[in-house]
């Protein structure tokens, strides 16, 4: 026979992932992230449209000769009056140039019968912009000068390596655990935020309808508020863990067929410790940055990591969510009170970005400490590849903490979900708290 927490837990769960509104938003979420990450490459090969043909008026002479074709346009040099341009068929549109566009580039004209594309401007603007310098130069018997410049620049380029505690190199790119650390801080704080009102929400629904006063007559007020807790927990998890799966899964799949042959050696031989940074298909950092989101080993433990600490962070704030939903009689009247909720999440959410410019600080050392803001602080810092000791001990106090909220959350919970028609104050939630 199951124990009467066990039966919550079951009642809790089952009645969320069993929604169609779960299922979907749970399959299609990730998918939907997925997507928007390739929209943009996909984007640009759908809308990339057959040339333009431009015809350039050009009373100089000095330039519609030196426009280079591209896929964007061709151009072809016209010699005829600008106002007659209407009358000249097959051309998709119009380049008018001043007599002194050398000396003062400015009035130049584009005429186009359908609408223009900023690619397209932007194309000619460079263009002309390039023509005229180097035609400026010619006056000057500095023709040359642009290609010296060209040979002299120097565009830097700093490979950042790790070594560890044995003094070995780990690899690790600041950029994509920047961008991991930010992801997870944000997933975090979603499921912290959602989950967290859902349990509240779900102790208020029954407190009006009095159900709960049935409830309590064969169950503890402290096992129904696990039983809560719990099931609600098990649904946040089941989400994430369903992400984490297609998540994985599309990674594992797509990232080999979008690597070319080329570029998959180079992220070999970089593992194995051999590239030829002189002979790599692309810069270093963008074959590390490679390297770390096709590393399965590694993903599986960053996801391990955020499941443990959303389960924490969850447990913690859940309890705080009871102890409001048993002290009011409406949503609404929780507003004042989900202040001590929200303002920890929103301090930890926006100190998340400072942590990840300098994880090794000693502020984001102590946020990824206190409990209240350490889910989503050491989420940003894992990425960097921290002292596991840290993570655990970060892990051991927020756990800790959360039993200790339990406790006193349920000393708030057994009274308040039998007071209505006041709306509690600070004061009444700490008298209850001392019963």
């Amino acid at each position: 026979m199951k124990s009467k927490i066990g039966i919550i837990i079951a009642r809790e769960y089952l009645q969320r992932v069993r929604k169609k509104s779960f299922i979907i938003t749970t399959i299609a979420t990730p998918i939907l992230l997925l997507v928007l990450m390739c929209l943009p490459a996909i984007l640009m090969n759908v809308n990339m449209t057959s040339a333009k043909e431009v015809g350039v008026i050009d009373p100089s002479g000095k330039i519609a000769e030196k426009l280079v074709d591209s896929p964007l346009a061709t151009f072809t040099k016209l010699d005829m009056d600008p106002d007659s341009i209407s009358a000249e068929a097959g051309f998709d549109a119009f380049l008018i140039l001043p007599s002194n566009v050398i000396e003062r580039p400015v009035g130049i004209s584009l005429y186009s019968r359908d609408a223009s594309t900023m690619m397209l401007e932007s194309y000619i603007t460079q263009s002309l912009d390039d023509i005229i310098e180097q035609e400026r130069l010619d006056a000057m018997d500095m023709g040359n000068l642009k290609s010296v410049l060209k040979e002299i620049e120097v565009n830097s380029s700093l490979n950042t390596f790790k070594l560890n505690e044995s003094n070995e190199v780990v690899n690790s790119s600041t950029t994509i655990s920047y961008v991991i650390g930010l992801i997870m801080s944000a997933v975090l704080y979603f499921f912290l935020l959602m989950y967290g009102q859902m349990v509240m929400t779900s102790i208020v629904e029954e407190k009006s309808n009095r159900v709960l006063e049935l409830i309590v007559t064969s169950v503890k007020p402290m096992q129904i508020m696990m039983g809560k807790i719990i099931g609600v927990g098990c649904v946040a998890l089941t989400q994430l863990a369903v992400w984490a799966v297609i998540i994985l899964g599309a990674t594992m799949t797509l990232l080999p067929m979008i690597i070319s042959p080329e570029l998959a050696g180079d992220i070999s031989a970089f593992n194995a410790g051999t590239l030829d940074a002189t002979q790599a298909s692309i810069d270093i950092e963008g074959i590390q940055a490679l390297s770390i989101v096709g590393d399965t080993g590694y993903l599986i433990g960053i996801m391990g990591w955020l499941l443990l600490f959303l389960l924490g962070g969850f447990l913690l704030y859940a309890a705080i969510y009871a102890a409001i939903g048993s002290a009011i009689d409406n949503v609404q009247d929780g507003s004042q009170l989900q202040a001590f909720v929200l303002i920890p999440l929103i301090i930890s959410f926006f100190a998340s970005t400072t942590v990840a410019a300098n994880p090794d600080s000693g502020l984001a050392f102590w946020l990824s400490i206190v409990p209240f803001t350490s889910p989503l602080v050491m989420m940003t810092r894992i990425p960097f590849d921290i002292p596991v000791g840290e993570i655990i001990l970060s892990l051991v106090i927020l756990y800790i903490s959360f039993i200790l909220m339990v406790w006193l959350a349920g000393k708030i919970y057994r009274v308040g979900i039998f007071m209505y028609g006041k709306k509690p104050t600070i004061k009444d939630l700490i008298r209850w708290a001392r019963y």
